[in-house]
């Protein structure tokens, strides 16, 4: 699976159908966090089974040196709409298809619940104009957690009670060294290989992605506001970075 922060320019037409098929898929993505889901992402991609070996990746973090406001999950989708545009209309001039091409840029926005404000309206607008996003709720460190265990109740919306229990796993901070006894929630927000990849006797990727979809299939109401606990980031993977696993 190929990675890059640049690759070839969307805008450079190929020569024929077979230049076209050939290209990697461009996926631009913002992320909430600026250190976990970015290395959690170049893991996976580095490790990762392609659903299918000839169809390549190249991803760009669009909003790496972003602070503040500009990680806001509604700031994140208003922008994200501006670079879909930009992107769709150098892939259309390079000669690719949105309906037929498998190589069709896309845009992600990786964002959380916490204490945000606008999340129904960020998921709204990026419904309308065709941003794709993986959404946790109360954060990232649900999906995280998911890797080692199933967890159905509620978190109250607090992201710390989900880093306490993945912090608490066995084996998870001995893959900050194998003397490491405890992490902190700083430090634990460096993601480690071992936490997310397959194992021996365990296929991490998988059970978290089964756990998932259980428990979001327990929403019913239109609120993401609502859906403690919920994470989509299974979706991402598969339909975004084309990996079948990990």
């Amino acid at each position: 699976m190929g990675r890059t922060r640049g690759g070839d320019s969307v805008t450079r037409r190929p020569r024929g159908t077979k230049g076209r098929e050939s290209r990697a898929r461009q996926v631009y993505i913002f992320t909430e966090g600026a250190v976990t889901e970015p290395e959690y992402i170049d893991i996976i991609l580095r490790h990762g089974v392609p659903e299918r070996p000839d169809r390549r990746v190249e991803r760009h973090f669009e909003n790496a040196s972003a602070v503040g406001k500009y990680r806001k999950p509604l700031t994140m989708v208003q922008e994200a709409v501006r670079i879909l545009r930009k992107v769709e209309r150098e892939a259309k001039d390079a000669g690719l298809n949105r309906d037929e091409s498998w190589n069709w840029p896309q845009v992600w926005v990786l964002f959380d619940r916490d204490d945000h404000l606008h999340i129904p309206e960020a998921v709204r607008l990026a419904d309308k104009e065709g941003v794709r996003y993986a959404y946790s709720h109360p954060c990232f460190e649900l999906w995280r957690l998911l890797h080692y265990q199933n967890y159905t109740s509620t978190f109250g919306g607090v992201c710390g009670d989900a880093s306490s229990k993945l912090r608490a796993q066995q084996g998870f901070a001995q893959t900050y060294g194998a003397k490491v006894r405890a992490v902190s929630e700083q430090e634990s927000k460096h993601l480690r290989r071992e936490q997310v990849l397959k194992t021996a006797d365990q296929d991490r990727y998988a059970a978290a992605r089964e756990h998932a979809k259980k428990i979001n299939e327990r929403h019913s109401s239109t609120n993401p506001n609502t859906w403690d606990p919920y994470t989509n980031v299974w979706e991402f993977v598969e339909e975004g970075l084309l990996l079948s696993g990990y």
